[in-house]
């Protein structure tokens, strides 16, 4: 195993540099026989890892990243004097209006369909293997490609299923160029479950693949993601299946899966580069500078910031300039006074436990290292004039004015802190480049720092079993368990011996507590919309400008119309 784990990972980075997935229009079927090319265990090896490349740019990929942030409470992508405007497009997905004719209503199926096909034809191709030795393959390993591809290709349908709930199963891309008919919501909840299942007893556990592993699937990781299929189950088949969650989150913890720990820092976990088993990243994408790295990209966390925060004030020029595509929502109005609904406000969420290390403002402070989540205030850098050095501070696009960045979204262009202005319009078209707190949940060193954009990509991480686990014991009426697995992982956000940790007998946990507590752990990290829903309050409930929905049926979004004219098999979605 030693050899095949490091030529994993040779492989697997070559792969990366491809930028394979940059053309994503169709949907395609591939009809080749795998003995026409699989003729030794390279060959075998880069089969088996073609889906994954394009499973890291699916995280992001045709929108799908900006719309499930966007049309929830946290994030916005707000029209900053005519940037982003975009012909209402951000507007739609925040205020729920969106239509079959949206661009990422088609671009999120092929994101999905084009991994759940590449992830099918790789599987078929490694089932076509009749003599393993023939390849230099062992039998142990072809279980585990086929088991790892089987669990890819779960995930993809995991995502879909949330994103659409009537989707269509491929499982034949060899002999099939037809689409085919949607499953009902149970039979894609039963056909996800059975496919993990039976994978996870044929997936290697993380200790034996060594610190070589990331990126690749594991129980732990297979396991996770039936647990994210358990908890949501009410959601998808009317059906609740917290006890079944419960128990697959019991195992995970107790190391049935293999061994994970839960990160003593915050930022660790996002500031994984796979050298060590030490971290509690379940299941990570490897991102490195000269390759890949995907939640670095517009679209996602890079343009997350202002303009010149990464060159000027965090010191890193390899990428330019980001563009302030994603920030979080507002908590005060223009007048700086707080909003009163219940939801929505995730830094003041945060400010409600105000020694929370989090809250500081984002920092570099060398040596790979770095303090606080949020961008916000006045963000200076030191610049030479003549040789000589003075202090200044980032500035936007739209004037010559310094950038005060705050909590709050309106024209407060070159006002003071402090200052009120006239103007009191607040809404998603109504934003400067001053408006709404950015956040830095991955770090951006400066360029010389060797380990500038080189995290992984922590798709899974150990938190989300404690939290899941916290819930399905809230929701049996033990909010003291509750409150333990919660502060298992919460304790690390605080100094040690914090009043900000849950009592014992979790007296603080409320719905909207636990709501508000999973966006605090997970903020930025695109499950929000899931556990809005999952809560109940997605449609119904009020945050900043938006008003509750007229009905529940943008739970799920419409199906594209180019996906629709492509195979008239398929039906729209309720409401559509």
């Amino acid at each position: 195993m030693k050899n095949y784990k490091l030529l994993f990972s040779t492989v697997f980075a070559t792969l990366l540099m491809a930028s394979g997935c940059t053309k994503l229009d169709e949907k395609v079927y591939d009809q080749v026989d795998a003995a026409n090319f699989l003729t030794r265990r390279d060959d075998v090896i880069r089969d088996f890892l073609r889906p994954f490349e394009h499973a890291y740019w699916s995280i992001q990929g045709n929108d799908v990243y900006a719309v499930g942030e966007n049309s929830t409470d946290e994030i916005g992508t707000y029209n900053r004097q005519g940037d982003w405007q975009d012909g209402g497009y951000y507007q739609r997905m925040h205020y729920h209006t969106w239509t079959a004719q949206d661009g990422f209503t088609t671009g999120a199926w092929r994101n999905f369909y084009q991994g759940i096909v590449l992830a099918t034809n790789s599987l078929q191709d490694m089932e076509s293997i009749t003599d393993p030795a023939k390849l230099s393959v062992t039998n142990e390993e072809l279980n585990d490609f086929k088991a790892e591809l089987r669990t890819l290709r779960a995930w993809f349908y995991l995502r879909a299923f949330d994103f659409y709930r009537n989707v269509e199963i491929v499982t034949d891309v060899k002999n099939s160029t037809q689409g085919g008919s949607q499953a009902t919501p149970q039979e894609t909840f039963d056909y996800i479950e059975s496919e993990l299942k039976a994978a996870i007893p044929f997936l290697p556990m993380r200790e034996q693949l060594g610190a070589n592993g990331i990126g690749r699937w594991t129980k732990a990781a297979a396991a996770t993601l039936l647990a994210r299929l358990y908890l949501n189950a009410k959601v998808y088949i009317g059906t609740d299946k917290y006890v079944e969650c419960e128990a697959v989150c019991r195992d995970i913890i107790a190391g049935k899966y293999g061994n994970y720990t839960l990160d003593t820092r915050w930022d660790a976990p996002f500031d994984y580069t796979n050298k060590s088993l030490n971290s509690e990243v379940i299941y990570g994408f490897p991102g490195t500078l000269t390759r890949t790295h995907w939640q670095y990209d517009g679209g996602m966390f890079f343009w997350g910031m202002t303009y010149d925060a990464a060159p000027l004030y965090c010191g890193f020029t390899d990428l330019g300039q980001s563009n302030p595509r994603f920030a979080l929502q507002p908590g005060r109005d223009v007048d700086s006074v707080e909003y009163t609904h219940a939801m929505g406000k995730p830094f003041i969420k945060f400010q409600k436990y105000p020694d929370d290390v989090r809250l500081k403002k984002y920092k570099n402070l060398g040596d790979s290292k770095r303090e606080g989540m949020f961008l916000y205030g006045y963000l200076p850098y030191t610049t030479t004039v003549n040789g000589t050095s003075k202090v200044d501070t980032v500035r936007g696009n739209k004037g010559p004015y310094a950038l005060f960045i705050r909590d709050q979204v309106g024209y407060f262009l070159g006002a003071k802190p402090g200052t009120k202005i006239a103007d009191k319009e607040s809404n998603m078209n109504h934003a400067d480049h001053n408006s709404g707190i950015f956040l830095v949940k991955y770090p951006i060193y400066p360029t010389p720092d060797p380990n500038r954009i080189t995290s992984a990509y922590a798709e899974i991480r150990l938190s989300e079993v404690y939290y899941t686990l916290a819930e399905c014991r809230y929701r049996a009426g033990d909010k003291a368990g509750a409150a333990t697995y919660l502060n298992q992982v919460r304790q690390r956000n605080y100094p040690v011996g914090s009043p900000s940790l849950y009592a014992a007998g979790g007296g603080q946990l409320t719905d909207q507590e636990m709501l508000d507590e999973w966006g605090r752990e997970f903020i930025g990290e695109n499950r929000r919309r899931t556990d809005l829903i999952r809560w109940g309050v997605f449609n119904k409930g009020t945050w900043w400008d938006k008003k509750p929905d007229a009905d529940g049926h943008t739970e799920i979004f419409p199906i594209g119309r180019d996906i629709l004219n492509a195979n008239p098999k398929l039906k729209q979605n309720p409401g559509y």
